[in-house]
C-alpha cells in the first residue's frame, strides 16, 4: 500500500526548510533555502517576501523527488514572536515595512505599559509580557502606520500557499497578547493600547484546517492543487513535537546557542517569575510550558577553539575528568530561565571564591573547562526541571534531546548523569518533521481534535537512549557535591530560591 506523504516547513532565522515524511516517519525529500536578515543594533529585520519565496522554492524542491498525489497535508511552523504590517489581511495586501523578527527590540518601551494593561489578564494566563513579544514590538510597528493589519511570520506564508486571508494558529498568536484560556483576543486591553482587534488574524488550534493549496502555488511548486493546509504551531513547538515530546509529562531540551525546555503538561503553569509560559496545546486540555535559558553551548565557543571540540570530547570520553571547577556558564548578561535576572553574568568557583568566567581557561586549562562549562550547563538543565516541577508540572515522563550538542556524546552522557534520567535522541532532530506530524494530525482529525500521540507513534523514532550511570545518582558522589555548591552560589547571589 502506498503511504501517504506529510510535509511540514520549518521557517527558521537563517533559512527555510521543509521536508517530506510518510506514514511511518521516513524522511523522502528535503530542500532549503537560506534567509538573509539586517541587523542594525537591537533591531532584526528581513523582506517578508523572501519567506514566501523561499517557501515555495523550498515545496518545489519536494516536489520534484516525491509524487505529488501522494502528499495528504502540509503545515508551517515559523518563529514566535516575528511580525510584519501590511495595508489588508490577505496575500495581496502591500507590506507597509519589514518583517521585524522576534528578537528585535523596538518595541522594549512599549513592554511596561502592556503588561500593567493587561496585568490582570496576562496573571491569569500565567506569564508576563517580554520585552521583545510580539505585542509590544506590533505597539511600537502601529505608530509609524497606524492602520496596518497584523500578520505572523506563519500567517504569511500560509496566506499565500491557500491563495486568500488565513487565521492564525494560537500559539504564534500568544506573543501578540492573545488569551489562549479564554480562546479570544483581549479586546478590552487591546483598544487601550491603541490596538483594534479587527487588524489582527482571528485565531484557530495547530491543525486546523486552513483550506487548500491555491491555484498560484500550485502551479509555483509542483503540488497538487487543493492539497490540504493546515494552522501550523512556532518553531519551538514543531521541535517538540518532532522530537515526540506530546503527552503529559514529556519533555524536550534543545541544546544548540542556548538552553531551550518544552514539555506537556495537563493544567495551566503559572510562573510569576515570567520565566516560564504556556501555548495551549493541539489537544483540548493540555498546555505546552517552556522556558529558554540564556545558557547553552555559546559559552562554550566563547572562551574555547569550536576546532579544538572534537579532540577534547575524545580526550574525555578516553580519560574521564576528575574534580572540576563548578561554573555557571553564561557567555552574555543576563539570565531567562530558570530565573529571571538581567544583570546576571557568568561566574566559576575558586574553592569558595567566584571568578570571573574569562579566567577559567587560563586557571584551569582547556579540557577541564570545557568539561567544567558542558557540567555547568547540565546543572542549568536540572535547575529548569527543577522549577517547573515547583510550578507543578509532571516531569516524569520520557525525556529527548535534540540541538546541535547532541552529537557531543560525552555531554550528552554528563547531562544523563547529571539529571539522573534517561535521555532519548530521536532518529530525525527537525522541527520540519514536528509540522509534518501537525499535518498528519490535523488532516485525520476531519474536523474534530488532532490526535499528535497518535501521529507521533507511527512517525518518531529514538537513535539512542543514554542512561545515567549507576554512580552518578548516588547522592554523596563529587557529582552531586558539585551541584550542591552549584546551587548555594546561586542562592546566595539571591538569583535562586528553591
Amino acid at each position: 500500500m502506498r503511504h501517504r506523504l506529510w510535509i511540514g516547513v520549518d521557517l527558521g532565522t537563517s533559512g527555510v526548510r521543509g521536508l517530506a515524511a510518510d506514514d511511518t516517519g521516513t524522511v523522502r525529500a528535503s530542500a532549503a533555502r537560506p534567509l538573509t536578515s539586517t541587523r542594525r543594533g537591537g533591531r532584526h529585520e528581513q523582506d517578508p517576501r523572501t519567506w514566501v519565496e523561499a517557501a515555495v522554492t523550498v515545496l518545489g524542491e519536494i516536489a520534484g523527488h516525491v509524487d505529488p498525489t501522494a502528499v495528504a497535508g502540509i503545515a508551517v511552523d515559523a518563529t514566535s514572536g516575528t511580525v510584519v504590517l501590511a495595508d489588508g489581511p490577505g496575500p495581496e495586501a502591500a507590506f507597509l515595512g519589514p518583517g521585524v523578527m522576534y528578537d528585535d527590540d523596538r518595541g522594549g518601551a512599549y513592554a511596561e505599559r502592556a503588561q500593567e494593561a493587561g496585568a490582570a489578564t496576562w496573571d491569569r494566563l500565567g506569564h508576563r509580557i517580554g520585552t521583545t513579544w510580539a505585542l509590544p514590538t506590533v505597539l511600537a510597528m502601529l505608530a509609524d502606520h497606524p492602520t496596518g493589519h497584523v500578520r505572523h511570520q506563519v500567517d504569511v506564508v500560509t496566506g499565500a500557499l491557500v491563495g486568500a486571508a488565513v487565521a492564525t494558529d494560537a500559539a504564534n498568536a500568544l506573543k501578540t497578547g492573545y488569551d489562549a484560556v479564554e480562546g479570544r483576543w483581549p479586546g478590552e486591553v487591546l483598544v487601550g493600547l491603541g490596538l483594534d482587534p479587527d487588524r489582527l488574524p482571528p485565531v484557530v488550534a495547530p491543525g486546523t484546517p486552513l483550506g487548500g493549496l491555491g491555484p498560484r502555488a500550485a502551479v509555483e511548486s509542483g503540488l497538487c492543487p487543493g492539497t490540504p493546509v493546515v494552522a501550523g504551531t512556532t518553531d519551538g513547538c514543531a521541535a517538540q513535537f518532532g522530537a515526540g515530546a506530546v503527552a503529559p509529562g514529556a519533555w524536550n531540551a534543545v541544546l544548540g546557542t542556548t538552553l531551550v525546555l518544552k514539555g506537556v503538561a495537563a493544567e495551566l503553569l503559572r510562573d510569576p517569575s515570567g520565566a516560564v509560559y504556556c501555548h495551549r496545546g493541539p489537544q483540548a486540555g493540555w498546555w505546552l510550558p517552556g522556558g529558554a535559558s540564556s545558557t547553552g553551548a555559546r559559552v562554550l565557543g566563547s572562551l574555547l577553539d569550536p576546532g579544538r571540540f572534537d579532540a577534547l570530547t575524545a580526550s574525555l570520553q578516553e580519560d574521564p575528568p576528575g574534580e572540576l571547577p563548578v561554573v555557571y556558564p553564561l557567555a552574555g548578561r543576563g539570565e531567562r530561565f530558570p530565573f529571571t535576572v538581567p544583570d546576571a553574568e557568568g561566574f566559576w568557583l575558586d574553592g569558595d571564591a567566584p571568578r570571573p568566567l574569562a579566567e577559567l581557561v587560563p586557571a584551569c586549562g582547556e579540557r577541564e573547562a570545557f568539561a567544567a562549562l558542558a557540567e555547568g550547563v547540565a546543572f542549568v538543565e536540572r535547575l529548569c526541571f527543577e522549577h517547573v516541577a515547583a510550578l507543578g508540572a509532571d516531569v516524569s515522563g520520557p525525556r529527548t534531546i535534540t540541538g546541535g550538542a547532541t552529537r557531543n556524546p560525552w555531554w550528552n552522557q554528563r547531562r544523563a548523569d547529571v539529571l539522573g534520567v534517561a535521555l532519548r535522541r530521536p532518529r530525525h532532530d527537525d522541527p520540519a518533521l514536528g509540522a509534518a506530524l501537525l499535518a498528519r494530525a490535523g488532516v485525520e482529525a476531519a474536523g474534530g481534535e488532532p490526535d499528535l500521540v497518535a501521529a507521533a507513534a507511527a512517525m518518531v523514532h529514538t537513535a539512542e537512549e543514554i542512561a545515567p550511570r549507576p554512580d552518578s545518582v548516588d547522592p554523596d558522589t563529587a557529582l552531586e557535591r558539585r551541584y550542591a555548591r552549584f546551587r548555594a552560589a546561586l542562592v546566595d547571589r539571591g538569583w535562586w530560591a528553591p
